[in-house]
């Protein structure tokens, strides 16, 4: 009984430290990256991504290199980068998954940290739409009901910020399509993962790779080249110290968040990281020195119940369909 309390308050002791871990990790990624993408004089988005890209790409080709000389201690599962059908099977995603990334650090680069949320807030509509369109999976009216008040918390958000004489326009568009590339690659991921044993490790291998080469024209068409000739910091060790940080930080969290899952479980993730989201919310505001009306407050709690309400809702609609039909008595 002893031994059993004792196993029960170290599965609770790991459980706290993964998910305390992945909230001061993942706020910390976050405000390093609005520090890289409008805190330094480098207007160069897609190169700051491209970098972030390249290092978890590194890091995980460190890890297969561990693997194949103390694979007892370290594992990780032989992959092949340039075979023509993993290219054909996973190009697609690393596409949307670089449209995500970029999207992503635009929005970020043009809106305040404190209402990035709320113009990210879409991605669970977009998933409504696109599973319905792609996976032909229906959705649940509990669930779009759901939908509705994260569309009206994000139209409202919108409006206070334009009210406040702060919204960004690009940036609130930039927010939009990132929450549907996120979207698009969450399908996409769905659809190929059986195709590479499941393992969520080599795909993102793949895609940081692959993002990497593909991020390159997006710096030339971009006309990053030029600023990055002209930046006076670029051989500044703080500078290439803070972006190695900044894609570190990006790596912790994928594996922070696989941790999480594992842990715990995919409905915890979703709800933890809507509560990590709203202190998120809170500390930009404290530490950005920001005055927000109460109804702007008001739409980001709209955003962040609601989406906490689908992702219950959603694990209840699955709990559901996987229980037995009951037998009857003739």
């Amino acid at each position: 009984m002893v031994i059993q309390q004792e196993s029960l308050f170290q599965k609770y002791i790991t459980i706290f430290l993964v998910v305390s871990s992945y909230w001061v990790v993942s706020i910390f990624t976050v405000f390093v990256n609005k520090a890289l993408l409008s805190g330094i004089k480098l207007d160069a988005p897609m190169f700051i991504a491209c970098y972030q890209t390249l290092v978890t790409a590194f890091i995980c080709l460190v890890k297969q290199l561990l693997n194949k000389q103390w694979p007892t201690k370290v594992s990780f599962p032989e992959t092949n980068v340039w075979n023509a059908h993993t290219i054909k099977t996973v190009l697609p995603v690393s596409f949307v998954f670089t449209m995500m990334i970029a999207t992503n650090n635009l929005c970020l680069q043009h809106v305040s940290l404190a209402f990035y949320y709320v113009g990210r807030s879409l991605t669970t509509m977009f998933n409504v739409i696109l599973t319905y369109l792609i996976l032909k999976e229906k959705t649940s009216l509990r669930c779009l009901v759901c939908c509705s008040f994260i569309i009206f918390g994000f139209y409202l958000g919108v409006d206070q910020e334009k009210l406040a004489g702060s919204l960004s326009v690009s940036g609130t568009i930039f927010g939009v399509l990132a929450s549907l590339s996120l979207s698009l690659f969450s399908i996409l991921t769905k659809k190929v993962l059986p195709k590479l044993n499941s393992d969520v490790w080599v795909l993102s291998y793949y895609n940081n790779i692959y993002a990497t080469i593909l991020f390159l024209p997006l710096i030339i068409l971009n006309g990053e080249l030029k600023t990055i000739y002209n930046f006076g910091g670029i051989w500044d060790i703080n500078f290439w110290f803070s972006m190695t940080v900044g894609g570190v930080c990006g790596f912790s969290v994928g594996f922070l968040t696989s941790l999480q899952i594992k842990y715990t479980s995919a409905l915890t993730h979703n709800i933890s990281g809507t509560a990590k989201a709203c202190a998120q919310t809170v500390l930009a505001t404290y530490w950005y020195h920001e005055i927000k009306s109460f109804l702007w407050w008001t739409s980001n709690i709209i955003v962040l119940v609601s989406s906490a309400t689908y992702a219950r809702i959603k694990q209840l609609d699955m709990e559901a369909r996987q229980v037995l039909p009951s037998y009857q008595k003739v």
